[in-house]
């Protein structure tokens, strides 16, 4: 008999082994890292995010109006669980191992960090795989810091990124950056590299929409795409390693998630700086699992339509 009332943890597949012999709809895998955001002079506890995000996803349900379909889909996902805790470097590398052979067949990925360092071992896995990509990036910071004494952190993944040796990494853009948060010779640096970024008051779902357009003229074209709830007003998003007094609405990014999962071209979504420590009764974890339930409503009408 059909079981009433099904929670996305009812149905999706946990397997924490490496077997990619078979093709499934997602995957989820959990980067509990915030040793780069005590590098950053940040607030640490980014790194109890994953477990805590997961738990409130696997309550929801499928939507009503899609409820066979979005079942379907989680059905045949797969939950990776959460990298071991180790070193950043090496956390970083470990996550760029798991993701690798599944965006090599495709499959798209979410991550759940995690510091914004996260970012820099989910770029990795596409440099493994060898596959080139853009980047589009929602936060109040715009994360091209240099190194602090030749390591990385949490302000630093976009500039490790495209200062990678032979990167893969077509273009970075960064929207819903907050005036007071950034340099100009951060802007500079962004834009001399091809990239482009928009300040908070410029920042809108039409604008983010554009530019996935813009970037997805190629056959190939893949995007990686990063949402950090720093870039929330701390009055939706209180948990976070740097809160925001006069950030975005938690509709700009809960609609981007849908348009990111709907895209033909987005090939993995992460979600970064959830702080549980700072928390208030898990408000901004259970809005991180909202984010990432509506990137998978998003991933059910992309197959629907037939774009795989």
């Amino acid at each position: 008999m059909k079981k009433s009332d099904l929670r996305i943890g009812d149905s999706i597949v946990s397997r924490m082994s490496g077997e990619t012999d078979s093709k499934p709809s997602f995957i989820l895998v959990g980067c509990p890292v915030d040793e780069g955001v005590t590098r950053n002079g940040g607030r640490p506890g980014a790194s109890k995010a994953p477990p805590l995000i997961r738990k409130h996803l696997f309550k929801m349900t499928p939507p009503a109006e899609r409820s066979d379909s979005f079942h379907d889909l989680v059905r045949n996902a797969r939950d990776l669980g959460d990298m071991p805790f180790t070193e950043m470097e090496d956390m970083q590398m470990g996550l760029a191992a798991r993701i690798a052979p599944w965006l090599e067949k495709k499959v798209p990925v979410i991550v759940l960090g995690g510091g914004h360092e996260t970012t820099f071992g989910h770029y990795l896995g596409y440099r493994q795989s060898k596959l080139h990509h853009d980047i589009i990036n929602i936060d109040a910071h715009s994360d091209v810091r240099p190194l602090k004494n030749g390591a990385g952190h949490s302000g630093s993944p976009f500039r490790q990124i495209l200062e990678d040796s032979g990167t893969f990494c077509r273009s970075y853009h960064v929207m819903g950056l907050q005036p007071q948060s950034v340099t100009k010779e951060h802007l500079e640096y962004v834009e001399g590299l091809g990239g482009s970024y928009l300040l908070k008051e410029d920042t809108s779902t039409e604008k983010v929409a554009s530019r996935l357009e813009a970037l997805s003229g190629e056959i190939e074209s893949r995007i990686l795409m990063t949402l950090d709830m720093d870039v929330l007003d701390q009055s939706v998003a209180p948990g976070v390693s740097a809160p925001c007094p006069d950030g975005l609405p938690k509709s700009l990014l809960l609609k981007t998630a849908r348009l990111a999962g709907e895209h033909k071209s987005v090939a993995s979504l992460d979600l970064v700086e959830v702080n549980p420590l700072f928390d208030r009764d898990e408000q901004t974890a259970r809005l991180g699992a909202l984010i990432i339930w509506n990137f998978i409503y998003g991933l059910c009408e992309r197959r629907d339509r037939g774009v795989v």
